[in-house]
């Protein structure tokens, strides 16, 4: 049943009324009876009477942007559940936190009700928040160089700033240049203050501790690291392999140290001691490290960042004196060296034997910051031009600052410059700053510090830079700095669906489409769960409704049957209201648009499944199966997903869909097999695939024909996911959360039976 929303000025009382009907939705009544200001402005908690909390699934709230303003809404999700373990909900009573909205306005903000048979409603209020002080950053009105226009696209639409400006940094911005939020925790000594975004939450350091501060402005110390001698924090706090790396500096060195911690209790999970793995390659090689490596207070390596690269299982380190050095992540011996050969490292022989060469034309990084893994496992940076302020010789400088794209061949041991910005080379922008990328070429860039190092009254800004895969500027905005106060390091972030609680980076659909014959010929998928718990799946498998989506010949009536890996059949299902547990594929979302199509929800232990679909009365058709977790939070993964089917040209090739979660980058293995079948009794097999991946905007991001050819084929081997055949394809991606496409063809047209696979590497 369709409601009207209405909006409400203020705190004035909203109802939705009762109306008579057989779903939960209209049987709820829920009335908004005002809301508090939250810890800042930027924070508001919504009261809500709720006739029957128990039959709500969650609640959704998005904020409209101000007109004129084109960055998609804000808009978060809280469970049910949620909720009650946050002791937001005392029935009938719910407190809803608001968060995001724009400060000294009249926000409105929508909500929609969901419910556990799938029903929904939505309805409008209003909020009203006061002004906000930005203490002089800039933040409130900064200069637009280029302001975002509703003609443009960019995969990315809010930005975390890591500032060291006034008392509440950092602060989150959106792609118009308006400020969403800022740390409710004043910043004591700013510059020492590190923070980053993750799961959902804003992570920042206060002296010799880490607090974890929820978007609605509750605040947890999650530990205190002066026991182990830290006496504060600098630079970044980056994702590592299952925590979060922090870089203190202690009593004993100064900015070489970095700690991986967990991310609820604080626990020290590892730690990379610089001076010590530095001063034992040095040893090793024959070198005196005295030479080189310094106790505190000497500033002799100058971390200011990291990355972690989960197909090679290393650690990336910047060291702004020195250079960009690789570690073995469980060994933490030294892979490789990329940097300056003019500097003071390249004399040490021990050191000189990791560097990489850089091929002609591309240019070493100098003074460099931010280094991350790009969607295709290459290494990106901000290089600063800048020379060592301690070591001797200094090596190169340069009058200007330029991000720049690597792609490292560990075989040849070459690094080529790809990529860099901007072209002219004009900008100068001596320290700090940043580039990440979002989605595949769409980056977010960081002047910290334009024109400093100028003569004394010469004035410096901090500038943000928006670029989209097509390398277009969508915003450019300026801010007054001193030093690198305002933005030293910034990265995109999406806030206009998170979720409560949130799902980290993993494999959470995968959906083949493809043609079904008989014999051989029908749909098969695979997929391994991993872990503990049994873990709820919802598989479906498509025909009639494909037909909406403008394919002909489509598969009349699919039938669906699972088996696990002793073969025996668990499920089978021809029309999907026919399932025992068809309210819980309605109830996410999950319902089929037509009845004959097939789709079962099913708890599953971990072990190995077949999922296969056939056309009743063995009619063919282009059919679709899928595999949906619906339970991401257990403590079990939906591991490996394959799709076996016939693989034909135009509509008839064999497509792939899969997530990769709501939040954090995954690493995946994708592969697209033929000949390899053969060997397990497959006749007609597609003798030559060739792999094609597509992002959600239907843009193709990368390809392979043959998987020794793609420059990443010694991770896949490494991960030991190496196809039989030279003439299969594997890529390894480093993909942000979101919907990616794969396609398997046959090369020259060639057609047979093909296999697409997508692994998720842990």
């Amino acid at each position: 049943m369709k409601i009207c929303s209405s909006i409400v000025v203020g705190a004035v009382s909203m109802v939705l009324t009762h109306f008579a009907g057989a779903n939960q939705a209209d049987d709820t009544t829920i009335t908004i009876t005002g809301h508090t200001a939250g810890t800042t402005p930027f924070i508001s908690n919504l009261t809500l009477n709720v006739s029957n909390t128990t039959v709500l699934k969650s609640i959704q709230f998005a904020i409209d942007p101000k007109p004129g303003f084109f960055a998609q809404p804000l808009s978060g999700t809280y469970s049910n559940d949620y909720l009650v373990g946050r002791g937001f909900e005392h029935p009938p009573q719910i407190i809803l936190p608001v968060y995001g909205l724009y400060a000294g306005y009249q926000n409105i903000v929508r909500l929609t009700y969901r419910f556990q048979d799938g029903s929904s409603k939505q309805t409008a209020t209003s909020i009203t928040t006061a002004a906000f002080d930005d203490q002089g950053c800039g933040y409130n009105t900064p200069t637009k160089l280029q302001p975002r226009t509703n003609s443009t696209q960019l995969s990315y639409d809010y930005l975390f700033d890591r500032s060291a400006c006034g008392d509440y940094s950092p602060v989150i911005l959106d792609s118009d240049g308006a400020l969403r939020w800022v740390s409710p925790v004043p910043t004591l000594g700013a510059i020492f203050a590190a923070s980053t975004f993750f799961d959902n939450a804003v992570y920042k350091t206060q002296v010799s501790q880490l607090v974890r501060i929820e978007l609605d402005g509750t605040v947890l110390v999650v530990a205190d690291y002066s026991g182990i001698g830290a006496v504060h924090f600098h630079h970044n706090i980056d994702p590592g392999k299952t925590g979060l790396l922090l870089e203190p500096d202690t009593t004993t060195y100064l900015e070489s140290t970095i700690l991986e911690v967990d991310k609820d209790d604080g626990h020290v999970l590892k730690t990379f001691n610089m001076a010590h793995i530095i001063s034992a390659a040095m040893i090793a090689g024959g070198d005196d490290p005295s030479q080189f490596v310094f106790p505190t207070p000497t500033d002799w390596f100058h971390n200011n960042g990291a990355a972690y690269n989960r197909a090679d299982d290393s650690l990336v380190v910047s060291s702004r004196e020195n250079f960009v050095i690789c570690l073995d992540y469980n060994t933490t011996a030294i892979k490789w060296i990329l940097g300056d050969p003019t500097k003071k490292w390249f004399q040490f022989p021990s050191l000189r034997k990791f560097a990489i060469g850089v091929a002609p034309g591309s240019t070493a990084p100098i003074g460099q910051h931010a280094p991350s893994i790009t969607f295709d496992q290459s290494l990106l940076l901000f290089d600063n031009g800048q020379e060592s302020q301690f070591q001797t010789p200094k090596g190169e400088h340069r009058d200007f600052a330029s991000p720049r794209k690597f792609t490292l061949d560990l075989v040849a041991n070459v690094a080529t410059e790809v990529w860099n910005y901007p072209a002219n080379q004009n900008i100068h922008c001596p320290f700090c700053s940043s580039i990440y990328e979002d989605a595949p070429f769409n980056y977010l860039i960081d002047y910290a510090f334009v024109n400093g190092g100028g003569p004394p009254n010469l004035p410096t800004f901090a500038q943000l830079v928006g670029l989209d895969a097509a390398g277009e500027r969508i915003f450019y905005y300026q801010y007054p700095t001193v030093g690198c106060n305002t933005a030293y390091n910034s990265i995109p972030i999406h806030l206009e669906n998170s979720k409560f609680p949130a799902v980290g980076p993993q494999a959470l659909n995968l959906s083949t489409r493809g043609l079904v014959g008989t014999g051989d010929n029908v749909l098969i998928g695979g997929f391994i769960i991993t872990g503990t718990d049994p873990k709820t799946l919802v598989l479906r498998a498509l025909g009639p409704s494909l037909s909406g989506f403008g394919l002909s010949s489509v598969l009349a009536d699919p039938v669906l049957n699972v088996y696990n890996s002793s073969g025996t059949l668990i499920a089978t299902n021809d029309n999907w209201q026919s399932d025992p547990n068809h309210c819980i594929v309605e109830s996410n979302g999950l319902a089929p648009a037509d009845q004959l199509d097939s789709a079962v929800a099913r708890s599953l232990a971990p072990g190995a499944y077949t999922v296969i679909v056939t056309g009743k009365d063995a009619t063919p058709g282009i059919g679709l199966v899928e595999v949906y977790d619906i339970e991401p939070l257990s403590n079990s993964t939906l591991e490996n997903m394959s799709t076996r089917g016939s693989v034909g040209t135009l509509d008839n090739v064999l497509i792939s869909g899969f997530v990769v979660g709501d939040v954090g980058s995954s690493t995946v293995v994708v592969r697209a097999l033929g000949p390899s079948l053969a060997s397990h009794g497959v006749s007609g097999v597609l003798s030559d695939p060739t792999l094609e991946i597509y992002d959600s905007t239907g843009s193709l991001i990368a390809s392979n024909p043959n998987w020794l050819d793609n420059i990443n084929w010694i991770d896949i081997r490494k991960n030991a996911l190496s196809p039989k055949s030279t003439s299969e394809s594997a890529l390894v991606l480093h993909l942000p959360a979101g919907a990616y496409t794969a396609v398997v063809r046959g090369a020259n047209d060639g057609t047979g039976i093909g296999l697409a696979e997508v692994y998720t590497l842990h």
